[in-house]
């Protein structure tokens, strides 16, 4: 039939051979149909499956994530803290809080004051604050902790330039003010910040157990000067070498400008963020040890709304 067919001639299948071949047909299609219906039925056993188990893991991350809480606020006693695993998720829960608490300010009052860290464990927490777009940043007078001494605003390790760079250009809404610390005028910056109540405080945790640059040796719960020329520590310095501000210790200033604790106490509400396993002897001796200027931080027990953020790392010796 092929040859015949080849050369030109009409070739009438018998009509018995016709049938064979459709039912042949058809008994193929009918097998792919079927084996198509089994393959995506798989798929989808497998896809609800896979979420089952994720859901799994997630609540199960929750609950550990949960017990691991209660066991660190139970190693801090009354101090309010939120823990997370997980930095960058930190980082943006303590983000969340602090935009709500602005927004509640702004809603109660009309505009809110408030102070901000700088340093490399606040990278993620201020990346976050610029990402939050509903926050009315516009009612916002900002300030902030610190500055060093004998280095240009325009210098890579300058404060002034970490928040112009990574907070205040980056928002949606522009400030209703700036105020940037000039390390050559603490007075006039104190009057800045006493014009009126500070209602939020966003801080930190030195290695060295300091708020803001209140290291130890130059630390005083009783200062009578809000804002103070301070010599810096060796572990303070080393820190802010290690962090990669500076190619080397000489070149880390030897004095900065700071808010003291008081001033810092002022605030209304205080939000403390520390994540990193660097600063877990910090942190263990903040909530540990007696309050006493030997650590810094440990005066941040005494405020009545202030809430502490930690990590895996930073909670590890708690």
């Amino acid at each position: 039939w092929y040859q015949r067919r080849v050369h030109g001639e009409r070739v009438v299948l018998p009509s018995a051979f016709k049938e064979r071949v459709l039912a042949g047909l058809r008994e193929m299609t009918g097998e792919v149909e079927a084996q198509d219906t089994r393959y995506f039925d798989e798929r989808r056993k497998n896809r609800e499956l896979q979420k089952r188990v994720d859901k799994g893991k997630y609540r199960a991350r929750l609950l550990k994530r949960a017990f691991r809480e209660k066991e660190v606020q139970a190693a801090v006693g009354p101090c309010r803290v939120t823990y997370c695993e997980d930095k960058v998720l930190l980082a943006d829960m303590a983000s969340d809080y602090v935009g709500t608490l602005v927004n509640q300010l702004v809603q109660e009052k009309g505009e809110a004051r408030v102070i901000f860290a700088t340093g490399a464990s606040q990278f993620e927490f201020t990346a976050a604050l610029a990402n939050r777009k509903l926050v009315q940043w516009d009612r916002v007078t900002a300030f902030h902790l610190d500055e060093y001494r004998g280095i240009g605003a325009d210098h890579p390790a300058a404060f002034r330039k970490y928040l112009n760079d990574r907070l205040f250009s980056q928002t949606t809404r522009r400030f209703k003010a700036v105020h940037l610390l000039d390390p050559n005028d603490p007075e006039g910056y104190a009057k800045l910040l006493n014009e009126a109540p500070i209602d939020i405080a966003c801080i930190g945790i030195g290695e060295n157990g300091h708020i803001a640059f209140n290291d130890p040796p130059v630390a005083d719960f009783n200062d009578k000067k809000d804002v103070k020329v301070v010599e810096l520590d060796q572990k303070c310095r080393k820190q802010q070498l290690g962090e990669g501000w500076f190619k080397t210790l000489d070149d880390v200033p030897t004095h900065a400008v700071t808010l003291t604790c008081p001033m810092i106490l002022k605030a209304n509400a205080i939000s403390c963020l520390v994540p990193d396993a660097r600063k877990a002897d910090a942190v263990r001796d903040t909530f540990k040890g007696e309050v006493s200027t030997a650590v810094p931080a440990s005066i941040l027990r005494t405020h009545k709304n202030v809430r502490f953020w930690l990590d895996e790392g930073s909670a590890s010796k708690l």
